[in-house]
């Protein structure tokens, strides 16, 4: 294809501008002597809080409660990690993805002589959705964990293990739980399904 060079493009232009000025109408050319103001822009508004329904605010109370309880349990496990219970894990919420995370560390642990002291502290939880209509209702949530209390160390002499700075004690902490039986069925609970870092706070 050829380019039309720019100084015809720049003639075309030109004369397109004198055929907008001279097209016949009184106004054409003339300065607007009467400027209208601008249109104010509008201020935005912070988002309200979302009203919950009561049945949903009973299921994120249960879903915080048992988020809380779900951490705690894999602290207690990696504590002792060579006693490790699934059982006891899946008894406090610990499915899914998840578990496959946790019990991945449990090996770790076992397979380096590595067990933890202290516990994560989980704050400033925020509830991002709520879905009571579906087959498996879903609370998600966004935390802040603090794992700034935890220390890995030797189980042969409880000496800390050196693991270099990491990337800080406290991350923003993306939850999926989802209420449903256990996989041998029994009554329905809130399980902790996947949590996700997704930066520091």
């Amino acid at each position: 294809m050829t380019r039309r060079p720019l100084t015809t493009a720049v003639v075309l232009l030109s004369a397109l501008t004198a055929l907008t000025g001279c097209n016949g109408s009184p106004e054409a050319g003339r300065p607007n002597t009467n400027p209208t103001s601008p249109t104010p822009t509008p201020t935005p508004t912070a988002p309200s809080t979302p009203a919950w329904t009561p049945e949903e605010e009973a299921a994120i109370t249960a879903a915080k409660a048992r988020y809380v309880a779900a951490r705690a349990a894999v602290d207690k496990t990696l504590s002792t990690p060579t006693k490790a219970d699934r059982t006891a894990l899946e008894k406090a919420g610990n499915g899914g993805a998840w578990m496959l995370t946790v019990l991945q560390d449990v090996i770790n642990y076992q397979d380096y002589g590595w067990y933890q002291t202290g516990q994560t502290k989980v704050t400033n939880t925020v509830v991002t959705s709520v879905k009571l209509n579906l087959e498996q209702p879903q609370v998600r949530l966004v935390s802040c964990v603090d794992s700034s209390a935890i220390v890995i160390r030797f189980q042969k002499d409880g000496k800390p293990v050196p693991l270099g700075p990491g990337n800080g004690r406290r991350h923003k902490v993306a939850s999926q739980l989802v209420y449903a039986p256990p996989a041998a069925g029994g009554t329905k609970m809130w399980w902790l399904m996947t949590d996700k870092a997704s930066g520091t706070c």
